[in-house]
């Protein structure tokens, strides 16, 4: 009999579950790029490729990982063990890809430094009276657009002021001591949030998956009882139906499912392993990835509204202000709220809200690669103070290697990870490969039994359609395609990169996919019997008292 330090956590409460799980779903994306994506892809009309790929993307594969995890109750590498133990490379691919995600930790830093200044009156980025400012600044209160000005105070704020942006990626420059310390606190928050695993982690989703959704119902009450704030919204939702039409519309589409639903990460997977094996986990799946699309859908009321007083204030067009990723949280929204009376409150608001939604989704990333490493030497590390020390090294070490975002070119190093080395291909390729071993190795009807054996339910057919042709047609589809539409990246500027970079993102890029191929052809030649035998689970792997006793020999 295991000793108790030995044992395998659970989760206290089944609520833990579901606020950890929504904390991590839903989170950046969901604020600042569906609404962007919305508007640019034919407003109202783009929410039909959004659902389609919702119901036979997102959805099955939210299903199979949260499943997965709950019934192997292993980590995101251990699991394939006893499923398919040929697919294990995906395990090490997520861990890759998890491990670049590491470098999104830099938004948050910025959103403090962010946070920090919204206590000074006036707010900084509202004049152009700064030391960072130029004579070419113009101040919220005038007319920034006219001829003479080429920068608003909010975005010399962001560019001298936060980021003090060198010329390019080659021009390294200085360390931004305040960005670091910024960045220091974040990672101290993230090591308290898991450090005694989901003792921990149980605890405080209850404040940062909550706290969210009630400064997003503040900021949307705020927004649509602003002057304007309608125009942001038919701008926001007006429809195209002309850009069904578009490709790179659906491809899109596709991308933010997969980013939104947080899938093949192997944060599903690790908090699914976290249950009981007799929770239904069918129908949490289903209401956290209604909640997850719905939030996306709500959000863009809130951040379209305050974009359409500010359009109303400049008495400019509202294209002109609309943008995505960090150019519309920490450009487009704070000159917005600057503009707003008691626009500390409202700024203070949307930048706790953009911290506590990064916080949740980094921190259950680091109880992915946590979990991993502690299932993979469960003796070792499963003694006490193990995983504290673990984690106290990890953290240090990811703290050490990202002092180089802090630096005047950090902003490039990090647009370069983000664009490489965690992209859509990396994320649909894991995707399919998930889909195929479980699908098809495994085989699509015992995971529907091994949901009914957990939940008395049997998922609808159209999940085992999904996990058996649907979704890795899909997958394989658009992994073709975004080579086929590949753009090299460009900096804010819209000046190229230099060779050298190009080519470290591309083996950023290739470095978590190669995982699979590596591991499956060594597992096909180091194991003795056929390729069936090779990828199904050894007899000693399985469950007691569980369907893997119909499905050992062929």
């Amino acid at each position: 009999m295991e000793s108790k330090s030995r044992k395998r956590e659970q989760w206290s409460r089944k609520r833990e579950y579901i606020l950890a799980a929504a904390g991590n779903v839903v989170g950046l994306g969901n604020v600042w790029r569906f609404p962007y994506l919305c508007y640019k892809n034919g407003g109202g009309v783009f929410l039909l490729p959004y659902c389609i790929f919702a119901v036979l993307l997102g959805m099955p594969l939210f299903l199979l990982e949260t499943v997965i995890g709950q019934y192997t109750q292993e980590g995101a590498i251990t699991c394939w063990t006893k499923l398919c133990p040929l697919a294990k490379g995906t395990g090490y691919a997520i861990m890759v890809i998890q491990l670049y995600s590491r470098f999104y930790i830099i938004i948050l830093a910025w959103a403090l430094l962010y946070l920090i200044n919204c206590f000074r009156d006036p707010l900084p980025w509202a004049t152009c009276n700064n030391p960072w400012n130029t004579v070419h600044g113009g101040n919220l209160t005038g007319n920034w657009t006219s001829r003479n000005i080429t920068k608003s105070s909010v975005s010399e704020f962001w560019e001298r002021g936060v980021l003090s942006m060198s010329g390019g990626i080659e021009d390294v420059g200085s360390v931004k001591w305040e960005l670091l310390l910024c960045l220091l606190a974040c990672w101290v928050a993230c090591y308290f949030c898991v450090w005694k695993g989901v003792h921990s982690t149980g605890k405080v989703v209850y404040f940062t998956a909550v706290f969210p959704y009630v400064t997003l119902a503040i900021l949307l009450v705020r927004g649509l009882t602003l002057p304007g704030a309608w125009q942001g919204v038919v701008y926001y939702l007006y429809p195209d139906p002309s850009r069904l039409a578009d490709l790179q519309v659906w491809m899109e589409a596709a991308a933010q499912v997969l980013f939104s639903y947080g899938v093949a990460s192997g944060t599903i997977i690790t908090l699914g392993s976290y249950n009981k094996v007799k929770n239904n986990c069918y129908r949490d799946s289903l209401w956290l990835c209604m909640l997850n699309s719905s939030t996306s859908f709500v959000a863009g009321f809130a951040v379209f509204s305050a974009l359409g007083y500010m359009a109303h204030k400049q008495e400019v067009p509202i294209n002109m202000v609309v943008e995505s990723g960090p150019g519309l949280a920490f450009i487009a929204y704070p000159q917005a709220v600057a503009m707003m009376p008691l626009p500390q409150l409202w700024a203070a608001c949307f930048f706790v809200m953009l911290i506590l939604l990064g916080l949740d989704t980094l921190f259950a990333g680091l109880e992915t690669i946590t979990s991993s490493v502690i299932d993979m030497f469960p003796e070792q590390m499963r003694k006490p103070w193990r995983r504290e020390i673990f984690l106290m090294f990890f953290c240090s070490a990811g703290f050490i290697i990202q002092i180089s975002l802090t630096t005047q070119g950090g902003v490039y190093l990090f647009q370069l990870i983000d664009y490489y080395a965690a992209n859509g291909a990396c994320i649909l390729f894991v995707s399919f490969v998930q889909c195929m071993a479980v699908g098809w190795a495994f085989g699509a009807e015992q995971m529907c039994d091994a949901v009914k054996e957990m939940t008395g339910q049997r998922p609808s057919i159209i999940f085992h359609l999904c996990w058996r042709y649907f979704t890795p047609l899909i997958c394989m589809v658009c992994f073709i395609c975004s080579f086929l539409d590949y753009q090299p990246l460009k900096s804010s500027g819209g000046h190229a990169y230099p060779d050298w970079a190009y080519y470290l993102g591309w083996c950023m890029a290739l470095s978590s996919v190669i995982a699979v191929p590596i591991w499956a052809i060594y597992k096909i030649f180091l194991t003795q019997g056929t390729l069936r035998q090779v990828a199904l689970p050894h007899p000693v792997c399985m469950h007691k008292n569980t369907l893997y006793s119909t499905f050992l020999v062929f």
